[in-house]
């Protein structure tokens, strides 16, 4: 197997003059990326340091952030993300949990980590992109270092978005990282020369793992700053490929689609994952997008284990509900469902989903506790609860943390939210728990509406009370058009939204 290292230069070296990025009006042939990654390789190195020393990064996407993906791996050094519009405190977590020696980051991202350097004894360079950053960059060695690399060497470590506690480090060597990737695309339609990747989101999450398999295929990345529906939906039409979205960007796509005529000839795959998806935006989507849709489940701890295509998303398979599902279990991964003490449930039972797979991480960096409860026997316990079919369909039901225990009875709020999502107008939904004198703890439901919507209080509870029953329903309603609080990765930030509710109370354990 080749570390990731080699396989990028392997294919620099085959697709020297195509078009390898894209970002703007800029664009880089493999040729030139690859030497502007040398380049940054060696002025890393020429900091003094060493193959394996961490180094964190907090970007956009850009040209220069091709310059450090690849000049990590060229140098081999373990790339460190950071999350912009983070904390400063899970700024200062991941730097320091990581004992990163040095982070590279824009110029307008400088404030959220100014002062860190004097408060993190392993933290010696921070380097700025500024207006200096092309001149410096072009005075650095063209020559390629080419250290020893091992498949067991560290490649990159992904921290958890960090708004639910302390940031974990999922670590990943050359070896998982080159399986993660083969597992992403081995069910989707193949990657080829010159075909086009859009990365609206950033590639240090989830867009990011689609970035490799198209470099190491002669395809093109393109790397926007930002999202934008409209923009997004041209780049899809006009040069397709493949993409990456989470759900509420598919939601913005819909919005700005439906009001015009589009096509998309050259569009190959729209993969899909970060949460689950409404049944409604999923049928709207195949209606715009025709059969090129996917969908993944996992971690970032062990990701893809899950996948699903169109025919069998939106296909009639007797015995499963695909367009209830993330997913069917992938060939080269295993699930089972278990129960509080680890006993593995009969399908279709509910219970904790334990994944195991080839390119599951390694370890939680610098935690070898939290690594030995979420890895045991080599099987990674996600945290999140569900159900298998017979048909090897999964059902996502919700997160273990997030679990309302009200006057005894046991509500899981996916439920309630997959129930109040149906309402027409709904645009999104979240519910969590909020303290109730009586029962202990109550669902709370926060419904975004659409323009013009119709629906009220009472809607919402009669239909969680007609499709659940009395008991799961909410207590308590909050309607509002304006956007729910997401995580740094564009999650919707249950915690966030819970914590003022339980202020002066008891804690709550846990939660996302």
């Amino acid at each position: 197997m080749l570390d990731v290292r080699n396989a990028m230069r392997r294919s620099a070296g085959f697709h020297r003059g195509r078009i390898a990025v894209v970002s703007g009006d800029r664009r880089l042939t493999y040729g030139e990326a690859w030497d502007r990654g040398v380049r940054l390789a060696n002025a890393l190195l020429g900091l003094g340091l060493d193959a394996g020393d961490r180094v964190a990064v907090l970007e956009d996407n850009c040209i220069a952030a091709s310059d450090f993906f690849l000049a990590t791996a060229i140098a081999n050094l373990v790339r460190v993300p950071l999350y912009k519009r983070n904390s400063r405190e899970a700024h200062q977590h991941m730097l320091r949990n990581t004992e990163c020696r040095a982070v590279v980051v824009a110029e307008e991202y400088l404030s959220e980590i100014d002062g860190l350097q004097t408060e993190l004894p392993s933290l010696e360079h921070v380097i700025v992109r500024d207006a200096t950053y092309e001149a410096w960059l072009a005075s650095q060695s063209v020559v390629d270092p080419d250290p020893p690399v091992s498949l067991d060497d560290f490649y990159v470590i992904r921290h958890s978005a960090g708004t639910t506690g302390i940031p974990k480090g999922i670590s990943f060597t050359h070896r998982a990282w080159m399986q993660t990737e083969r597992d992403w695309t081995f069910l989707m339609p193949p990657i080829e020369l010159g075909d086009h990747c859009i990365h609206v989101g950033p590639i240090s999450h989830g867009s990011g793992y689609l970035f490799l398999p198209t470099w190491l295929a002669g395809g093109c990345n393109v790397l926007e700053s930002k999202f934008d529906a409209d923009r997004m939906l041209r780049l899809l039409s006009e040069v397709g490929g493949v993409a990456f979205a989470v759900p509420t960007m598919i939601a913005d796509l819909l919005a700005v689609a439906q009001k015009g005529a589009w096509s998309f000839p050259h569009l190959k795959a729209l993969v899909i994952s970060g949460a689950p998806i409404r049944r409604q935006t999923a049928l709207a989507a195949r209606e715009v997008f025709g059969p090129r849709l996917y969908q993944l489940y996992g971690q970032t701890e062990c990701v893809p284990v899950v996948f699903m295509g169109p025919n069998e998303w939106f296909g009639d398979v007797p015995g499963s509900d695909p367009l209830g599902a993330v997913g069917r279990v992938m060939p080269f991964a295993e699930l089972e469902i278990r129960d509080d003490d680890g006993h593995v449930l009969p399908t279709g039972e509910v219970g904790e989903i334990a994944a195991r797979a080839d390119g599951q991480m390694v370890r939680i960096w610098n935690d070898p506790d939290l690594t030995a409860k979420r890895i045991v026997d080599g099987w990674v316990l996600t945290g999140d609860i569900g159900a298998l079919d017979e048909n090897g369909f999964l059902y996502l039901r919700d997160r273990k943390d997030d679990m309302i225990i009200s006057g005894g009875f046991n509500i899981w709020p996916a439920e309630l939210e997959v129930a109040i999502a149906e309402l027409p107008g709904v645009r999104e939904v979240v519910v969590f728990g909020v303290p109730d004198e009586r029962w202990g703890e109550t669902p709370m439901a926060v419904v975004v509406l659409a323009d013009g919507a119709t629906v009220n209080e009472q809607d919402v509870i009669a239909i969680c009370r007609e499709r659940l029953g009395s008991y799961k329903r909410p207590s308590t309603v909050r309607l509002q058009h304006e956007p729910l609080v997401r995580t740094p990765v564009g999650k919707i930030s249950r915690k966030s939204l819970r914590e003022p509710y339980w202020s002066g109370h008891a804690s709550r354990i846990g939660g996302s």
